[in-house]
């Protein structure tokens, strides 16, 4: 591996540690309003290099006022419901790097949509302690029960753990990370989602960044 050397996952130790996490996470509105700043994080891969992005839009113009990117090391495999433990370093080191006081961060990836309930946006929200929304591009898991032409719960063993979204023509899968409701977590990834978009604003140029930032290594 370029950069790095691959590390064997415990995985009965992260289990665990997933399960202990997930006590951690609240799943009520503590939000500062009015919101005025949302920020989107982002991972993508390079070789044996992770380039996390961390962008701020304003709200309710949805202009970007800050970005900085972070490439780190990748030393642990990607495994499914293990994302978290590859993907917080770089998204973390990112978002540290930021001067921009915001209110609410969208994270791209699962957070309580998980087997035990701790995906990727509950690790990043409990450890940044910011109201955090998971925001999916795939289903990991559960049946969709549809109550709207655009929305349906995600249910998983009897409970609602998410909500797929149908922003423009694709779905995207929305879970509380922290300090967030689920409803609070779905209306909010509709406010900051421009018409005929198919993620939320921070998350669509978090996304462009650390593609163009894995672009330019060499």
């Amino acid at each position: 591996m370029r950069g790095g050397v691959s590390v064997a996952l415990d995985y009965e130790r992260a289990k665990r540690a997933q399960v202990e996490l997930s006590k951690r996470v609240k799943e009520v509105d503590e939000i500062e309003y009015p919101i005025r700043y949302a920020a989107g994080v982002d991972v993508a891969f390079k070789g044996g290099l992770a380039i996390g992005s961390a962008v701020v839009v304003e709200y309710p113009s949805l202009r970007v006022v800050e970005e900085k990117i972070a490439v780190t090391e990748v030393s642990i495999p990607y495994v499914p419901t293990f994302l978290a433990f590859r993907e917080v370093p770089p998204a973390l080191r990112a978002l540290r790097m930021l001067s921009t006081n915001y209110q609410v961060l969208f994270v791209d990836g699962n957070g309580r949509l998980h087997p035990r309930k701790a995906g990727f946006a509950c690790h990043l929200g409990v450890i940044v302690d910011k109201p955090t929304i998971g925001v999916a591009k795939k289903l990991l898991l559960g049946e969709l029960k549809w109550v709207s032409e655009d929305e349906a719960e995600v249910v998983v063993g009897g409970e609602v753990l998410g909500y797929a979204l149908r922003l423009s023509r694709k779905i995207v899968y929305v879970s509380v990370g922290h300090k967030v409701t689920l409803q609070t977590a779905v209306n909010l990834t509709k406010a900051f989602t421009r018409r005929g978009a198919s993620l939320p604003e921070p998350l669509a140029r978090a996304h462009t960044l650390s593609v163009r930032g894995r672009d330019s290594l060499v």
